[in-house]
């Protein structure tokens, strides 16, 4: 087993609750493979607490820390500061404490999305045609904007809440379309790439229904939800014959950024990695 020394640099996620997270799993299989004195550890701390526990941290001797459910929009409200991503998406999903022991918030989320696709799709591209969106919370608002700044012509969005997909099509501007999630089958005509951004096919929620008889065989399908592997969504696309991409990868790959500003190193999304946090159930 791994031992740690009382320099050890130090970094986490927190969330409400955190026991779920993959992330502790994940970032000390880095951390042991490149033989670094640190350790990440879950930080379960209530939403009322969170305030103080980011001022606290740094105090500690933590380096930074990764925020998942529900604490991501909260945190754009109580770091010293954003960067213009994570203003834009309205969300924080990592945070960098310097050594005046200021916080730093980024989301990354984008940037994972994107990165999965390329590693896991043989010539995928952004400007290939219109994306469809299901959803339109925090994941929604990082893809969205990462598509629209990587060439997407068009992006459509449809989420069982009208107002919250009107307001996102707002905030992106003129690329983006609200679709009423009533027509989201329709929507699919003529598009390149499929996005579930939703809980729906998640273990434990209903089943995301779409029928894909719209859907061009070329376009790609990908789902964020990750528990299980493969949804219902995926396993429908795969069987028409669309390329298709689980959501495992944007996991691994948001992560990357915040490893190496905490630890000094940039490491790799290999199949050793995936394996690893696939075997914690």
């Amino acid at each position: 087993m791994r031992s740690i020394s009382g320099a050890a640099k130090l970094a986490g996620v927190i969330g409400w609750p955190v026991s779920h997270s993959r992330s502790p799993r994940l970032h000390n299989f880095w951390l042991e493979k490149h033989k670094i004195d640190g350790a990440y550890v879950p930080l379960p701390v209530h939403p009322d607490h969170l305030g103080d526990v980011l001022k606290a941290l740094p105090r500690m001797g933590f380096l930074g820390v990764n925020l998942t459910l529900p604490h991501k929009e909260a945190a754009l409200r109580l770091v010293d500061q954003v960067d213009p991503t994570a203003m834009r998406i309205g969300a924080v999903n990592t945070i960098i404490f310097t050594s005046q022991g200021k916080s730093i918030g980024s989301c990354t989320d984008g940037l994972g999305f994107l990165e999965n696709l390329r590693q896991y799709a043989d010539g995928f591209s952004s400007a290939k045609g219109p994306a469809v969106v299901l959803g339109a919370g925090g994941a929604a608002a990082a893809i969205a904007f990462a598509l629209q700044e990587d060439g997407c012509p068009e992006i459509r969005i449809a989420n069982r809440t009208p107002e919250k997909t009107l307001a996102l099509v707002q905030r992106l501007g003129g690329q983006a379309k609200a679709i009423a999630w009533e027509d989201r089958a329709q929507a699919l005509a003529g598009s390149a790439l499929l996005v579930n951004t939703t809980s729906l096919g998640m273990n434990g929620q209903p089943v995301l229904n779409i029928a894909l008889d719209h859907l061009p065989r070329s376009a790609l399908v990908t789902d964020i939800v990750y528990a299980p592997l493969e949804t219902a969504l995926l396993a429908d696309a795969r069987s028409r014959g669309n390329k298709t991409v689980d959501g495992l990868g944007m996991l691994l790959h948001q992560a990357r950024p915040g490893f190496a500003a905490w630890f000094g190193l940039a490491p790799d999304v290999s199949l050793e990695l995936r394996n690893h946090v696939l075997a914690d159930g």
